[in-house]
């Protein structure tokens, strides 16, 4: 059963590495980055603490816990636990995976730690702003895009990407949960109506 999944994660994996567009190489490259979604971070950190001064800060906690956990997770355990080869690295496909600028990441993959962060982070801010902020929501199809575009710069396969995925979304699921009753058990400030729509006048 496991070789028979392996062998269709490659095989979907070659379908969509193989999709790729010249112009698309240096967008999805991009995309990949880390250094490119400073912006993003320091917008999130700053409309927390802005909007929400003392309760953003506790919440923005919370944010950079689920983060360091997913990370530790994927890339601190799952990878040197499992070693599954990157494609980029895996002797039977690296010669036919489709490269962009010589990027092959490191020797494992297995699960995919930009996938788990990045949905990490928009699953633990949907849970705290899914009533108040409708941008939030749109984090997940950022969260996708970046997941996809390690796929199509060929180092992760398709069941690193959801596994890591599955990760980030639990991770920040089981962090909420915990926030909420740090936040409740010391009285300390948290984002009013967290959970209830706002009324419209």
């Amino acid at each position: 059963m496991i070789e028979y999944l392996m062998a269709l994660d490659e095989a979907i994996f070659l379908l969509l590495n193989g999709l790729h567009q010249d112009w698309l190489d240096p967008i999805m490259f991009t995309i990949s980055g880390k250094l490119e979604w400073i912006p993003l971070y320091v917008f999130i950190v700053s409309w927390l603490i802005y909007k929400y001064k003392k309760a953003g800060l506790f919440a923005l906690l919370a944010l950079i816990i689920t983060i360091i956990v997913t990370d530790q997770i994927t890339s601190g355990f799952m990878k040197p636990f499992f070693e599954r080869l990157r494609p980029s690295h895996d002797p039977d496909l690296k010669d036919i995976v489709h490269i962009i600028n010589g990027y092959r990441g490191g020797l494992y993959s297995f699960a995919s730690s930009h996938a788990s962060n990045s949905f990490a982070l928009s699953t633990f801010l949907w849970l705290l702003l899914r009533k108040k902020e409708r941008w939030a929501g749109y984090l997940f199809t950022w969260a996708a895009v970046v997941s996809y575009s390690r796929i199509y710069l060929g180092v992760h396969f398709p069941g690193d990407v959801v596994t890591g995925a599955l990760v980030g979304v639990l991770t920040a699921n089981l962090v909420f949960i915990l926030y909420k009753k740090t936040l409740h058990k010391y009285h300390l400030p948290g984002i009013k109506n967290l959970n209830k729509a706002p009324h419209h006048t």
